[in-house]
């Protein structure tokens, strides 16, 4: 009988030496490491919470209206008190991650995708496209990106797909200007005229070559976002034209608690809370990642990193 032996690639080795590096320069930064831990928590709640507590979180309790906090008597679904139907706080909350989540990931995806490809483009061609593009930049820009949601939501339907559209459009500038202005200062470098030299295409020394160098600038840019377009979200829902009921968003459980401030603040406070934990955390991530995906800062961390080790 032969006995079996599981074999490693090398491949897998640099695989785990690269996780294990990445974890290294996490843990050198302990408030990045409690955003992080906080956002898988976010992430879990999102996908996992519409699933398991949808029920929970639309069943109606009148006994239970505007039931205060750590009020155990009513189950553990009543840890964060009831809101004015009688409704868990508690499970609502997590459900609700699912719509905030989901809405900002669409946004910041759609808006990196379309900008940072017009950025190449701009950023690459001498001719009419590189001035168009800017300009195209700038009338959006020249809208305030909150007011021109407002006006486009007033017009269409506050539905998931047409939120997710107006705040991409809004965010589309931002990772075009950056895009473009990386590809301007790459394109006089020397790997790009040798590949030029070699014959490469425009399309492959945008993609192949450009592209994963302004990489790390652009996913910095994309966490910081990412907050930015969960709070314009929820801005929306507290003005009423965001994702209406029976669907639920943090931004949307705070606006159905002003009502109630005076006599039962937990109804908009914890929701709140957690777009102010989730916020604060993707700006703590944010600055933990400029500063590891950045070779000239990146020493901190592993300095940092030694001296817990």
């Amino acid at each position: 009988m032969s006995d079996s032996h599981t074999t490693v690639t090398p491949s897998a080795w640099k695989e785990r030496g690269r996780l294990h590096a990445i974890l290294r320069l996490l843990w050198a930064d302990k408030l990045a490491t409690l955003a992080a831990l906080f956002l898988i928590l976010v992430v879990a709640c999102a996908i996992l919470g519409p699933w398991l507590l949808d029920g929970v979180a639309t069943r109606q309790n009148l006994r239970g209206r505007n039931a205060p906090p750590f009020d155990l008597a009513r189950g553990w679904a009543f840890i964060l008190g009831g809101d004015q139907l009688g409704r868990p706080l508690l499970a609502r909350i997590i459900v609700a991650a699912g719509n905030t989540m989901a809405i900002a990931v669409g946004a910041v995806v759609v808006s990196l995708t379309v900008g940072s490809i017009l950025g190449l483009v701009a950023g690459w061609s001498r001719g009419w496209a590189g001035n168009l593009i800017p300009r195209l930049a700038d009338v959006i820009m020249s809208f305030p990106s909150l007011l021109l949601a407002v006006i486009v939501l007033y017009m269409l339907e506050p539905s998931v797909a047409n939120i997710v559209l107006v705040l991409a459009i809004t965010r589309i500038p931002v990772y075009l200007r950056t895009t473009r202005a990386e590809v301007l200062e790459m394109r006089e470098r020397m790997f790009v005229q040798a590949a030029q030299v070699m014959g490469a295409s425009p399309r492959r020394i945008m993609f192949l070559y450009i592209l994963p160098m302004i990489v790390p600038t652009l996913t910095t840019v994309a966490t910081l976002d990412f907050a930015f377009v969960m709070l314009a979200e929820s801005s929306l829902s507290f003005l009423g034209i965001g994702i209406q009921p029976p669907e639920i968003t943090w931004g949307l459980m705070v606006a159905q608690g002003r009502p109630y401030l005076t006599n039962a603040w937990w109804l908009s406070f914890w929701p709140g809370l957690a777009i102010i934990l989730t916020a604060l955390s993707l700006n703590l991530l944010s600055n933990w990642l400029r500063i590891a995906l950045d070779p000239t800062q990146r020493w901190r961390l592993e300095m940092g990193g030694k001296k817990n080790g």
